[in-house]
């Protein structure tokens, strides 16, 4: 079993920057790939960045590219987020996820683990 657990959310004014953190607990080769997904209430679960565990690939959704990165450290088991010029369209609670196979995937139904999501507020 894995367990993932996010911090680093909270309030920050348009153009601001928040870095959020994911530790993964549990079977190590069940996190080759780790992603960020974010999701506002009514709307569906959208894929913001991946991570490969091997080679360090990284993934991006067009829409952040440029001003999101997603780091990992493979020693303390921690895929992070760093955000900045963050728009307030952007508000929406952000979860972390991993599986086991090493091939990036955007798509919700790949992924075997969640965190429990942190929120992430935009203000105009």
């Amino acid at each position: 079993q894995v367990q993932l657990v996010e911090s680093g959310g909270g309030l920050v004014q348009a153009g601001g920057s928040l870095r959020l953190s994911c530790v993964a607990s549990g079977r190590a080769f069940s996190t080759n790939y780790m992603s960020w997904f974010r999701q506002v209430p009514g709307k569906e679960r959208e894929f913001v960045a991946g991570h490969s565990w091997s080679g360090g690939r990284t993934y991006y959704a067009d829409s952040v590219k440029g001003r999101f990165t997603i780091s990992r450290d493979n020693a303390k088991n921690t895929v992070s987020l760093q955000m900045n010029s963050l728009k307030p369209e952007e508000t929406a609670v952000y979860y972390c996820a991993a599986r086991a196979q090493s091939l990036r995937s955007n798509n919700v139904g790949d992924y075997a683990y969640w965190g429990q999501g942190t929120q992430v507020t935009v203000s105009s």
